[in-house]
């Protein structure tokens, strides 16, 4: 079975001033914008980790406003087909990622995990 979990959230604005969003956000969740190690995208500002390492990002969008979560998994097809067996949908493919759809309506996306080895963190957990 393959490895998967919660990656994050991400806060998808509807908006023109990206950077303005990311400072709201940032300020308050009292996490930093933090671009270090990360490919640079004009369509994302990164913040610092969150509670527990979640990864949380501001990410420009032309769809209304909301906040979505990332399931990571260590293999994105498998977890994909495993989702749609219990009722989510493919909505696209973009890039590395998938969009689904819970059966409650809600979008969500599939991206590719961080996961360490075992050697790493003494128990193969995210």
């Amino acid at each position: 079975m393959h490895k998967s979990g919660l990656a994050g959230f991400i806060i998808d604005c509807k908006t023109e001033d990206l950077d303005g969003a990311a400072h709201f956000w940032a300020e308050a969740l009292h996490l930093p914008i933090s671009e270090q190690g990360l490919e640079p995208n004009p369509n994302y500002r990164h913040l610092a980790p969150g509670p527990g390492g979640l990864n949380i990002e501001v990410q420009k969008v032309d769809h209304p406003s909301r906040v979505h979560l990332d399931i990571e998994s260590e293999d994105v097809p498998a977890e994909v087909r495993r989702l749609e067996k219990l009722g989510a949908k493919v909505v696209s493919k973009v890039e590395t990622w998938v969009v689904m759809e819970a059966p409650t309506g809600h979008r969500f996306c599939v991206v590719r995990g961080r996961y360490k080895t075992t050697e790493d963190d003494g128990g193969g957990s995210p």
